[in-house]
């Protein structure tokens, strides 16, 4: 079982992330068509280069907060019981490993970025990052907390989602030069972010289906009739948010194009600026 801050807070994460993923997938492009390349990280322009690592600092130092909280906080430190990890807090500890995966291609990618210690190529480091997202698949594929009726389905969706961001990360160590797949790993990130938000504003938040209720650490519905409507207003929620995210990619590349698509601005904003 879930709560509203535990899927905000990660949702936030993906969310911001990817966004910014979009729109500077879009400048690259727009700048530099010919020199393209897929990146699985973006730097901040501006500030004589003080913020150029700050999406590698908030994904490691968000994913260690958040797996302090999943790990030592939710658990309340009951860790173990009678010398065994606590079956009581399996559903924390399981977040809490998911986690630890994004704090480690954090850190790494810092590692091999600033310092001379770890010199991977972006490849590589696309390839981490599906590690990543293969443990947030394998997470809630065979989740400790069994997913049923409606929740289990706002969580199928999640795991499609998260699915899509290990199939466009992996394609992009193998096609470093596309920019389709680069925007598809943008994209997909975002919606993961986005589902997120939905599903804590649906399942544990003021959305909830009309028929069904949060009693406990259950969501029922009192018909069956009222689950299928629970599922279809899900599969309305998902085809929306895709459609309001494509928007934003063509109206962001319609204003990105003749700013920065042209060839007096290309030295002015380097692709590896974005």
């Amino acid at each position: 079982m879930g709560s509203f801050p535990g899927h905000i807070l990660p949702g936030t994460l993906f969310l911001f992330v990817g966004m910014w993923h979009v729109w500077c997938s879009v400048v690259r492009y727009a700048s530099d068509p010919k020199s393209f390349r897929v990146r699985v990280w973006n730097p901040v322009p501006g500030f004589d280069g003080k913020l150029k690592y700050l999406e590698l600092y908030i994904v490691a130092i968000g994913g260690f907060i958040d797996l302090c909280v999943e790990f030592l906080y939710a658990t309340h430190l009951e860790i173990f019981v009678n010398g065994v990890l606590n079956p009581a807090r399996m559903n924390n500890f399981e977040h809490s490993g998911m986690l630890l995966m994004f704090f480690i291609f954090g850190v790494i990618t810092l590692l091999s970025e600033k310092t001379s210690f770890l010199p991977l190529p972006e490849g590589a480091l696309c390839l981490i990052a599906s590690v990543a997202f293969t443990a947030e698949y394998l997470l809630f594929y065979f989740h400790s907390t069994t997913h049923m009726g409606l929740e289990g389905y706002y969580h199928l969706i999640l795991v499609l989602l998260i699915g899509l961001c290990i199939l466009s990360t992996v394609a992009g160590a193998l096609m470093p030069n596309s920019f389709p797949v680069d925007l598809f790993s943008a994209i997909s990130v975002t919606l993961q972010g986005l589902w997120f938000y939905q599903t804590a504003f649906t399942l544990y938040g003021p959305m909830m289906p009309e028929g069904c209720q949060l009693k406990g650490d259950n969501i029922t519905c009192h018909a069956p009739e009222h689950e299928i409507h629970g599922e279809l207003l899900a599969n309305f929620q998902l085809f929306l948010q895709v459609f309001v995210v494509l928007v934003g990619v063509v109206g962001a590349y319609m204003y990105v194009e003749p700013r920065y698509g042209r060839s007096t601005l290309v030295n002015s904003l380097a692709p590896e600026d974005c």
